[in-house]
């Protein structure tokens, strides 16, 4: 049957079954799609557990609650904020770790394993850095392990949660000096409001806008972001 347009297109058949592998190549090419497909699954929660977003995002957080400003700027802007100066400050990791590993992987020069090994490594190295000893301590009594001798010697499965607390530690004391500066202003109006007689009238909404000013005369975006930047080692 022609149709007006020439011959009837052939429309390509999908076979959905599920067979046991005929070599053991066939089973290791199944493995590596498996294993490909669920690292994309996992890539968001990657994200957060071994860069920098975790330290980001929280002291982002707090300074939207110490300004008072509720929903302004929105979850979904500090969101993209936080995730762009991630890739700002974890480049270096990644380009290193596409050189080390994904580029010569691909040029069949190294196995998997060898690949994963060096890919992980910038990653692991940055986690470390930023570890305080104690968090990584913690975590290698907890598993009864022997103190590590080197980089080599501390396992994924320690050094993510030990960067995780150690982030959340580094990023509550940042927002502890964020708070200051933007209390003593809310206790300033609160006592002029109390002075005056003033007290229905809710201090807060007489402060914000004084804290507001107060954070852009001194470009409070340049300074906190360059600080969070240069907090990471």
């Amino acid at each position: 049957m022609i149709s007006l347009f020439g011959a009837q297109p052939v429309i390509p058949t999908i076979d959905l079954s599920l067979s046991a592998p005929n070599e053991p190549a066939d089973l290791v090419n199944s493995l590596n799609i498996l294993i490909i497909l669920t690292l994309l699954v996992l890539a968001p929660s990657l994200i957060l557990v071994m860069t920098s977003f975790v330290r980001l995002i929280v002291v982002f957080s707090f300074l939207r609650q110490a300004l008072g400003t509720q929903q302004m700027p929105p979850n979904q802007l500090l969101v993209s904020l936080a995730l762009v100066l991630t890739f700002f400050i974890m480049e270096p990791v990644g380009t290193k770790a596409y050189n080390d590993a994904i580029k010569p992987y691909s040029e069949k020069k190294i196995s998997y394993e060898e690949a994963f090994e060096r890919g992980v490594a910038p990653f692991k190295e940055f986690m470390i850095r930023n570890t305080r000893e104690k968090d990584l301590a913690l975590f290698f009594r907890i598993r009864n392990m022997q103190n590590p001798q080197n980089l080599q010697d501390v396992p994924l499965s320690v050094a993510i949660p030990a960067f995780m607390i150690s982030e959340l530690k580094t990023a509550f004391q940042i927002g502890f000096l964020l708070y200051l500066p933007f209390l003593i202003i809310d206790m300033v109006v609160s006592s002029v409001l109390m002075s005056m007689g003033m007290m229905m009238l809710p201090p807060v909404m007489i402060s914000m806008p004084f804290k507001l000013l107060i954070f852009v005369l001194v470009d409070g975006w340049n300074l906190l972001v360059g600080n969070l930047i240069a907090s990471f080692h």
